[in-house]
């Protein structure tokens, strides 16, 4: 909510004082009043003869820049002890559900329900969010969420019946869109200065990718350490805590918009052909790392894998200092030839050569993903943005469910060990298709 005593500016409440210090001249400074002029307000140019200079200077690093905001580091640290569950959740959920039932098929698809249920409910949250804010809808979200896990945590452990796993997996649906309420916070503070949402963008992927390399590594060091219901508890308590951390910088927090008659995102133009581009670039994460897990058929093929994601998480932080952005149908041009990297590595038969490969590959993901954030954030309305990134997520995630599928088909009828690496390239190709048929005119050429 914005603070009482610091008036709002183009780049939101919490950087008042420096907008306020760079556009107000010092009291001694200010040139005495003509004959005629005692008893009004200064005027406009006498406002802006001699603005008195930013109390301190900035840090050249963007990143440091981000954080010089008041309230950034708080919301920030909340935010991440709330995102690293994400990906413990579903490692966690399959290696407790196949010990306790011996069945990897059944750990994966009640999982699977789940992920389901959560891209239904989804964009409703968001909507609620956006509504009514983010501690007053999220904080009961997450604790019905974690309420559902810790349900499905004892079904599993009482050995219920198989209905009763996916009838508690769809409670688990309500998880609030973290990672879209942080975007949210930074495009409201930076509202106006493209280059520093640029830079929070690239560090929010950057984040995400981080969480996709820790979180499976610490439920499964959990899970094996302790015993098969730990990953699940260890992740409720770091995701309820996490929320309540970043729900409490209230400084921080978007203002609730008012009831929107606009109807849903999905009614801005050019918006549904970019959720096709995100559809199709969910496939390729998704069936990378089916075809991947396949091929590599071991232990190592978690840390493999786990490249791809450190590639990504450098490139965007890489991509967060360029002070210009690419256009999103030259990020997907350069994934679309970077991905055909692990094929012709799996092709040689060589580990070594694919798991360069995949480290490769994966530096086209934060550019392309950042891009096309920022394209959802100005083409969304700002009392929708919430609801309009989150239906960038749902389809992200759609891409990914049909990815996996078909890469682990491809991996099952492969003529070649290769094969399946076909898959990731094609989709790809696919979302740069896409983004070519994306209207110049819906999307502004700012935006591409």
């Amino acid at each position: 909510m914005p603070h009482p005593e610091l008036p709002p500016t183009p780049a939101g409440p919490a950087l008042a004082l420096r907008h306020q210090a760079l556009h107000s001249p010092r009291p001694q400074e200010r040139p005495p009043a003509a004959p005629g002029d005692q008893g009004r307000p200064p005027s406009a140019s006498a406002h802006h003869e001699q603005p008195a200079p930013v109390p301190g200077p900035l840090p050249r690093n963007p990143y440091l820049r981000l954080f010089a905001a008041p309230g950034t580091r708080a919301f920030t640290a909340g935010n991440l002890i709330a995102r690293l569950p994400v990906g413990m959740f579903g490692v966690s959920a399959v290696i407790m559900i196949a010990a306790a039932y011996d069945s990897y098929a059944l750990a994966g698809a009640v999982t699977a329900t789940g992920t389901a249920a959560g891209a239904l409910t989804a964009p409703w949250i968001a909507r609620l969010v956006d509504r009514c804010g983010q501690a007053r809808i999220a904080v009961p979200a997450t604790a019905y969420a974690v309420l559902g896990q810790l349900v499905l945590l004892l079904c599993v452990h009482q050995r219920a019946p198989v209905w009763a796993l996916f009838a508690t997996a769809a409670l688990t649906a309500t998880s609030p869109n973290t990672g879209g309420m942080s975007r949210a916070r930074w495009a409201h503070l930076f509202r106006g200065d493209r280059d520093a949402l640029h830079t929070a963008n690239a560090f929010e992927q950057a984040v995400d990718e981080l969480c996709f390399m820790l979180g499976p590594v610490v439920a499964a060091l959990v899970c094996s350490t302790l015993f098969p219901e730990a990953g699940t508890l260890v992740a409720a308590t770091l995701f309820l805590g996490g929320v309540l951390v970043f729900t409490a910088q209230r400084a921080t927090e978007p203002p609730v918009a008012p009831r929107s008659t606009a109807g849903s995102p999905l009614r801005v133009p050019g918006m549904v052909p970019l959720l096709a581009v995100f559809l199709a670039t969910g496939a390729v994460f998704g069936s990378m790392e089916v075809v991947t897990l396949a091929y590599v058929d071991g232990p190592l093929a978690g840390p493999v894998l786990a490249l791809q994601a450190a590639g990504s998480c450098a490139a965007g932080l890489l991509y967060g200092r360029a002070r210009r952005t690419a256009r999103l149908r030259s990020c997907l041009a350069a994934m679309s030839v970077l991905m055909t990297l692990p094929l012709l590595a799996a092709s040689t038969g060589s580990l070594l050569a694919l798991a360069a490969g995949l480290l490769v590959a994966g530096m086209a993901t934060a550019p392309t993903m950042v891009t096309g954030m920022g394209m959802v954030q100005r083409m969304t309305p700002a009392s929708q943005l919430n609801e309009g990134m989150t239906l960038a997520v749902t389809a992200l995630l759609g891409g990914i469910a049909a990815g996996s599928a078909t890469g682990g088909w491809a991996a099952d009828h492969a003529p070649f060990p290769a094969f399946g690496f076909l898959i990731p390239v094609t989709a790809a190709s696919l979302a740069l298709t896409l983004a070519l048929r994306v209207d110049r005119a819906d999307c502004g050429p700012s935006a591409r």
